[in-house]
């Protein structure tokens, strides 16, 4: 349910409500969170909550370090891991300056605004994530080992999937918060885990992926676990991936609904395929996400396909409202708000500049293509063709520079965030 202002302050007030937490992520896609008082909550509204901006990764700038958090009102939920007597209740908050006015940190506004440009251009977004993470064991000192939870495999049962349970509890706790699991089971390499949950608008879908991961977190905790999600935690281990499927609609319509494909629906797929390499900083910040991609199963290569799992975009073999295209690249670690307005921009671009759309790669581009290195192997069709694709960006520095390069990136990110953000991968790719 979508709150009001007054209907937020009259739910917190006879719903014995103790503590409210205001969450925002820094620029790199971390949960921060200030806890305040019911009765700060009006002055939240109206004028903000102060807090130290130097203290957060990007949001310090020349002589300003005051910032200000408002609550956003339709983000209301009620914690159901804390005391039910003495609530705490949770907002997601945008971030604003002195003068009142938008932070060019702020990724969730950036979100918004992309969603409100999407609409004006008549379209309205639909996401939904598939989100894995890994469960390792604590010692007795209560911090994180390298050892997994279990040694399962893929859709493994119990008692051979030890995480049923924990998967059982992060489930229960995301339907009370109000997103709707779809599906759940143990992943490939031990102690890894998914967890699919229902389509929502886009500045929601990224409110829901901020919820799930400190959902995961929490209930991990709970179970004396440490949940990771980092892209890659050990080169032996199959990698963490954060899917993101996506349908576009236009008149209430699903674009992506029939076949052969609408124009509109072919240039918005070639329009995230033609920026992929700009935005792929932001979508594996991390020294390790680039060991993930090209590796058991992940991407590589810059292609699409009807079905087949290993490419960059594939759309599934569903019906009717369901169809949709599915990107493979992005990794938990990042910034959601960040990547989902850049790929949903990156969409939009192709339809404004009617983006011809490459033809699909029908094959296991993965295999074909180490197969045309091998001077063995007699050259086929598809071995050919596979050596002739163009690749993912291979590190992160490669990354970085791509995107600094990139003048559809700086037409998406303001200036001040777009160089912090950076700079700062930038520094952490020089020591790798």
């Amino acid at each position: 349910m979508a709150y009001t202002e007054s209907e937020v302050l009259q739910y917190i007030a006879e719903n014995d409500v103790k503590f409210i937490k205001l969450f925002f992520t820094d620029i790199f896609g971390t949960i921060k969170s200030i806890s305040i008082q019911p009765s700060e909550l009006e002055k939240a509204f109206s004028h903000g909550i102060s807090f130290d901006a130097s203290g957060t990764k990007g949001f310090l700038k020349e002589g300003r370090t005051e910032l200000f958090l408002v609550p956003d009102p339709s983000t209301l939920c009620v914690l159901p891991w804390r005391p039910q007597h003495g609530r705490v209740v949770r907002f997601f908050c945008n971030v604003r300056k002195p003068d009142g006015t938008p932070f060019d940190g702020d990724c969730r506004y950036l979100l918004e605004q992309t969603e409100d440009y999407a609409r004006k251009l008549g379209y309205e977004v639909q996401i939904g994530t598939e989100c894995e993470f890994y469960l390792f064991l604590l010692n007795e000192q209560g911090y994180r080992t390298n050892i997994p939870h279990d040694s399962a495999g893929y859709c493994d049962l119990a008692p051979d999937d030890k995480g049923e349970n924990v998967r059982r509890d992060i489930c229960l706790t995301l339907i009370d918060m109000g997103l709707h699991p779809e599906k759940s089971h143990h992943e490939s390499g031990p102690g890894q885990h998914e967890i699919d949950f229902n389509y929502d608008t886009l500045l929601k879908a990224g409110d829901n992926v901020a919820t799930f991961k400190t959902i995961v977190k929490t209930i991990a905790a709970r179970h004396g676990l440490y949940a990771d999600f980092s892209p890659c935690v050990d080169g032996s281990l199959p990698g963490s991936g954060m899917h993101i499927n996506i349908s576009l609609h236009k008149d209430k319509q699903n674009i992506f609904a029939s076949e052969p494909y609408c124009e509109e629906a072919k240039q918005f797929l070639a329009g995230i395929l033609a920026h992929i390499a700009e935005i792929t900083v932001f979508l594996n910040p991390m020294v390790k996400s680039y060991s993930r991609l090209g590796n058991f199963g992940a991407p590589k290569y810059i292609t699409w396909s009807h079905e087949n799992r290993s490419q960059l975009v594939r759309i599934p073999n569903e019906d009717g409202e369901l169809k949709r295209l599915e990107l493979r690249s992005p990794d938990p670690m990042c910034n959601q708000y960040l990547a989902l307005s850049l790929i949903i921009r990156a969409g939009l671009d192709g339809i404004a500049n009617k983006l011809p759309l490459q033809e699909p790669t029908d094959y296991e581009v993965l295999l074909q293509a180490e197969r045309a290195k091998t001077q063995i192997v007699r050259p086929t069709k598809e071995t050919e063709a596979a050596s002739k694709l163009e690749v993912l960006p291979p590190s992160l520095r490669n990354a970085v520079f791509i995107a600094k390069e990139s003048s559809f990136v700086q037409s998406v990110l303001p200036e001040a965030l777009r160089k912090v953000y950076l700079s700062e991968l930038f520094s952490l790719s020089a020591y790798c």
